[in-house]
């Protein structure tokens, strides 16, 4: 099996294999490059270790715990089903982990504002709580399908101090969000800072968002061992952009024997328009500003997508969860809306943990898998968020 070394992967031009880079006008190279080298700089300093430090442990919550679901390992009769608590973090997922990272550094960098996409609203919500604490201009950009569906995050970002800027265009959801953020940083590249929310984007962010999320696994392979005496057999994430996965994943790529899966939106299914299932139906293209896999259509233009979870309905998925796939490391597999939904409420009722739409697709995979493996193995599922959000809506569709 090949070494996965994370100093050395991207490498110097921002590649994981064929996918990542800069595909970007040559001024923005000079931007990236410099939010680059100021990472390098920054991350090395003992200052900032022990704040970013601190502030996991004091503000976030870290360590997160790992918890025995025995009530949902019963139901389905199998292997034991574990999770790590992400949801469990200020603000409510994983997304601190890197909105932590990257607002420290562009006040370091001395920008002047802070920008942003956001889906599902809890990198949004995370980046406002971020940039309050550092006392740096936060603005979310977010698509109007998402503003009602996450409305309780939407308030909790404009509470926090955010602006919150509608995006009317195209599919109304993730992908124009990404569109008008990236057209909001071009009117001051200089002043304004691209706060990408996920392991996707032009170098260096698959690789920043990647090592500020790696702390889900480094703390998971030292309790999980603490916990049970091995490693787990299987890790599950779901994968949208890819960074809880790519945070869960990384510390156990060399481990032969730990299996790894990442969880896709099937949506109304594959057969249908209706689902963001990047791997599982996308080919090689680029999209904002990175080569990776996409769900395009003949002329090389992203496809409209689809997730009952807002923060997976996106085309591309992050370079290292391409260079994976290829490599044959990382089995990429899809659980749909109804899947995930029936899921929501079983989690929620059985072991009184609501989660977020998106961690129940991984979820609702993890527990089927489980059903058909022997007791004595061990499936360790990141629950990437909380469903605090996505209450209302699936109360809506269910008639709750």
């Amino acid at each position: 099996m090949q070494e996965f070394r994370q100093e050395t992967l991207p490498d110097e031009n921002g590649f994981f294999g064929e996918y990542g880079g800069q595909v970007i006008p040559e001024f923005l190279v000079k931007i990236m490059n410099d939010i680059y080298q100021a990472y390098l700089q920054i991350r090395e300093t003992a200052e900032f270790k022990q704040e970013l430090a601190d502030l996991y442990k004091y503000y976030v919550g870290r360590p997160s715990p790992i918890y025995h679901a025995k009530r949902l390992t019963a139901a389905y009769g199998g292997a034991q089903i574990y999770f790590k608590r992400e949801d469990l973090n200020h603000t409510g997922a994983h997304k601190i982990n890197h909105c932590l990272g990257e607002a420290l550094l562009a006040k370091y960098m001395n920008k002047k504002k802070v920008i942003a996409e956001t889906g599902a609203g809890q990198h949004g919500v995370a980046l406002a709580a971020a940039c309050a604490l550092v006392g740096i201009e936060c603005e979310i950009h977010m698509g109007e399908i998402d503003v009602v569906k996450e409305h309780p995050n939407v308030v909790k970002m404009k509470i926090l101090g955010a602006k919150v800027v509608p995006v009317s265009r195209g599919t109304k959801t993730l992908k124009d969000a990404v569109d008008s953020a990236f057209e909001e940083l071009l009117k001051n590249p200089e002043e304004f800072f691209y706060a990408i929310g996920s392991v996707v984007g032009p170098h260096p962010f698959p690789m920043m968002v990647r090592d500020f999320q790696s702390i889900v696994g480094s703390e998971a392979r030292e309790q999980f061992q603490e916990l049970t005496g091995k490693l787990p057999d299987y890790l599950i994430a779901c994968v949208g952009g890819g960074s809880n996965a790519i945070g869960l994943f990384t510390a156990f790529l060399n481990d032969e024997n730990v299996k790894m899966i990442g969880v896709e939106p099937a949506g109304k299914g594959l057969d249908t328009p209706d689902h963001a299932a990047t791997m599982a139906k996308g080919t090689s293209g680029q999209i904002h500003g990175f080569k990776c896999y996409v769900l395009q259509d003949s002329a090389g233009e992203p496809l409209p997508v689809y997730s009952i979870a807002s923060g997976l309905d996106y085309p591309g998925v992050g370079p290292q969860h391409c260079m994976l796939k290829d490599l044959q490391r990382v089995e990429y597999t899809t659980a749909s809306d109804k899947e995930c939904l029936d899921m929501f409420i079983q989690l929620s009722r059985l072991e009184g943990i609501i989660p977020a739409l998106e961690s129940a697709h991984a979820v609702a995979y993890a527990a089927e898998l489980a059903a058909t493996l022997p007791s004595d193995v061990n499936i360790l599922i990141n629950l990437s968020g909380r469903g605090d959000k996505d209450a209302d809506f699936v109360a809506d569709k269910l008639g709750l």
